[in-house]
């Protein structure tokens, strides 16, 4: 793509009034962005933060895989929930060992939740990816029914038949207890080989209507039976050649505007529980940083554009997509400075029991130092404290 084009030309595509905002608030992006004043680099406090009650506002925006198809009190996954870890996210296979990994039937998945539950002080999140097809952590093998994917209900296109694929996905999670789904996938099938989208049938259509009304009826399904939602991949990666789990993925040239129009109509008639950040490059966005980490993607664009102003969450913050490029305290440090709100860490493209402790302590000492702000963290607790359970 030729970088001077018009922004205009460049935006051709999308509905005028987002054409004007993008092109409006684009315009002076040509080098790296800024962050808005409480979520970039901030001056030191006068004065020691209560650092116990710190602890826990940061834990409690933690989401983190273990492996383990049961718990104890000895496990380290329960002492950082008793910690005020925020939330777990649960997978049927560890991608490591190959093996069975949090699910091996319906029975035991629905014990150890509970398990997880009742080891919190507070509204735990339970979080999994479940969207259908290929991407289900409830499945036939253990012991759930099988279900179609996007791309086939899509295809159908058909309000009833899409709200009764979508009753099925929700009542295995309500069944077991979990509460927050990675999903609805909003990404608009452009490029139908694409390894992290199309090839693997994850998108209702390449069409905006489609998506949107599908992800409305699943949205609406989830919302009826108490289950939070996630719209992914912001800013749009159905353009992507390659999956950010694996490599670093650049949508620069294959990337379209048109992509953001789900967000946006989703966002405008009040379907968005929350909106999970991907971990793609695209540099008409920002020059310099992916997407989860950037304030033009996530502060300027999704909240100030958008109008989102309800929770973000990262996509897994482990992908290689942020590790061949940052430090584990750097990424985390500009994924808040950006405005993400919920830091996911999977576990499994490094397993590390370690993590929890880790990624506290370096958030921790990101506020001593007065590189992040603690009234930046409040922020972030108060978005979240919207996806968590009723009591």
């Amino acid at each position: 793509m030729n970088r001077n084009l018009p922004r205009r030309s460049l935006l051709a595509g999308v509905g005028t009034a987002t054409v004007a905002s993008l092109t409006a608030c684009q315009a002076g992006r040509a080098t790296a962005p800024t962050a808005k004043p409480t979520t970039g680099t901030a001056r030191p406090t006068a004065g020691q933060p209560d650092e116990a009650a710190l602890r826990r506002k940061i834990a409690s925006l933690l989401v983190v895989g273990f492996r383990g198809d049961r718990v104890n009190r000895n496990d380290w996954i329960v002492g950082a929930i008793g910690a005020g870890l925020g939330g777990v996210i649960l997978f049927d296979r560890d991608l490591e060992t190959k093996s069975e990994r949090n699910i091996r039937s319906p029975q035991q998945v629905t014990a150890l939740i509970k398990d997880l539950k009742d080891a919190s002080s507070g509204r735990l999140i339970v979080s999994i990816d479940q969207e259908g097809g290929r991407t289900a952590r409830l499945n036939p093998s253990n012991g759930f029914p099988s279900t179609r994917s996007e791309a086939e209900i899509g295809a159908e296109n058909s309000p009833s038949a899409t709200r009764q694929w979508a009753r099925g996905l929700v009542a295995g999670l309500s069944q077991v207890g979990v509460n927050l789904n990675y999903a609805p996938v909003v990404d608009l099938n452009i490029n139908p080989e694409s390894r992290a989208i199309g090839a693997l049938d994850r998108s209702f259509s390449a069409d905006p209507d489609v998506v949107v009304s599908n992800a409305t009826e699943e949205i609406q399904t989830h919302r009826a039976a108490g289950v939070k939602t996630s719209l992914k991949h912001f800013p749009g990666i159905g353009s992507a050649a390659g999956n950010t789990d694996f490599e670093v993925v650049d949508v620069t040239t294959t990337w379209r505007p048109v992509e953001l129009e789900p967000f946006r109509r989703l966002i405008q008639t009040n379907r968005a529980d929350s909106v999970l950040a991907a971990h793609v490059l695209n540099k008409r966005l920002d020059p310099n940083h992916p997407a989860s980490l950037s304030p033009a993607v996530i502060t300027d664009l999704l909240r100030g554009e958008l109008g989102w102003k309800g929770p973000v969450a990262s996509d897994d913050m482990q992908a290689v997509a942020i590790t061949r490029r940052y430090g584990a305290t750097e990424a985390v440090h500009l994924a808040l400075r950006a405005g993400v709100d919920l830091l996911v860490f999977a576990n499994q493209q490094v397993y590390d029991p370690q993590i929890f402790d880790k990624t506290l302590d370096a958030v921790v000492e990101l506020v001593r130092r007065g590189q992040l702000t603690e009234a930046r963290i409040d922020e972030s607790v108060s978005r979240v404290d919207a996806l968590r359970p009723k009591r």
